[in-house]
C-alpha cells in the first residue's frame, strides 16, 4: 500500500456509446467494460490541441482509477467501408494498394457499451498539468469523444481539480439505482494498487486490491496514424459495497445530487450547468 495521492481530476464519462478498445484490428473492433488509459489520455491530447504524433510522456505519467456506476451493456454494430467508391480511392490493402474492382467493400463489426457511467480520478504530483487538463476540458481545442469520434460525452466531462480526489471517487453519488434485491458491489478499476481507496470502514470489502488481477494493453507510446504502439501495464481491481445513501438514481435526480456534493466539497470549478 502506498500513500494517496494529493491531488487530482474528477471526470464524469456518460452517454448513449463509449467504446474502449484493446485488441482493435482491421474488421474487429472490440470494447473494454471500462475506459482504457489510451482512451482517456487520448481525449486528454485531443483537449489541450496536440497532433497525434506528440509527444504524451506528460499525459502517460498520470495515474488512473475508474469506478463503475453503470457498467451498460456490450451492443454490435454492423459496417461497411468503402462501398460505392471509384477504383482509385477504395480502401487501402496491407501493401498501400488499392483493393481491386469489385471487392472494394469492407465489412466491419464494432462494438459498444450502451448506457454506461464511471466516474474517473487522473491523480498526480504535477499541479501544473492537472491545471492545463482541466482547462483543456473546459475549452477543448478539439471536440471530446468516449473512445470513437461516434461517441460523444452527454454532459461536461470535467467534475473539478480536488484535494484528495480518492476520498471523493468513493463518496461522490453514483449515477444508478439502488440494487430492489441484493446489494450489488461496485467495481474500481485501477493502475496502480488499490489498497489505498479510502472505503469507508462499515463497508465489507470483497478484495484489497493490492494485487494486479491481470495485464491490459492500454498504455500508448505513440498515436501516430501510421505507427501507433501501446504496451501492457497491470490491472487493478477490487469491488466494494458502498453505503445506500451514495445511490443517486438517474436523468435528473443524479444531477441533483452531484451538484450539491460539488458545489458542498469542491472549491473549483463551480458550475451550474448540470
Amino acid at each position: 500500500m502506498t500513500a494517496r495521492p494529493a491531488r487530482g481530476l474528477l471526470l464524469r464519462l456518460a452517454g448513449p456509446l463509449q467504446s474502449w478498445g484493446t485488441h482493435s484490428k482491421y474488421l474487429q473492433r472490440d470494447t473494454a467494460r471500462f475506459p482504457t488509459r489510451s482512451g482517456v489520455i487520448g481525449m486528454l491530447a485531443a483537449g489541450l490541441g496536440r497532433p497525434r504524433g506528440a509527444s504524451m510522456d506528460d499525459l502517460t505519467a498520470l495515474s488512473m482509477t475508474v469506478r463503475v456506476d453503470r457498467p451498460g451493456v456490450v451492443l454490435s454494430d454492423f459496417h461497411t467501408v468503402g462501398g460505392g467508391l471509384p477504383a482509385d480511392e477504395t480502401v487501402i490493402t496491407v501493401n498501400g494498394e488499392h483493393r481491386p474492382e469489385g471487392k472494394g467493400t469492407l465489412v466491419s463489426k464494432r462494438y459498444y457499451l450502451a448506457d454506461a457511467s464511471f466516474t474517473v480520478a487522473l491523480t498526480s504530483d504535477d499541479k501544473e498539468l492537472l491545471q492545463s487538463c482541466a482547462d483543456a476540458l473546459r475549452t477543448p481545442r478539439w471536440p471530446l469523444f468516449l473512445g470513437r469520434r461516434s461517441c460523444p460525452p452527454e454532459g461536461p466531462i470535467l467534475l473539478g481539480i480536488v484535494e484528495d480526489p480518492l476520498h471523493h471517487l468513493t463518496r461522490m453519488p453514483l449515477a444508478t439505482k439502488k440494487p430492489r434485491t441484493s446489494p450489488q458491489p461496485i467495481e474500481f478499476y485501477g493502475d496502480r494498487p488499490l489498497g489505498i481507496l479510502p472505503l469507508p470502514t462499515v463497508v465489507p470489502d470483497h478484495d484489497h486490491g493490492d494485487h494486479h488481477s491481470g495485464e491490459v494493453n492500454d498504455e500508448p507510446m505513440s498515436f501516430a496514424p501510421s505507427a501507433r504502439q501501446y504496451r501492457p501495464r497491470p490491472l487493478y481491481r477490487r469491488s466494494a459495497l458502498l453505503p445506500d445513501s451514495e445511490y443517486g438514481g438517474f436523468a435528473t435526480d443524479y444531477l441533483k445530487k452531484l451538484q450539491l456534493y460539488t458545489d458542498t466539497h469542491f472549491t473549483e470549478p463551480k458550475r451550474s450547468a448540470w
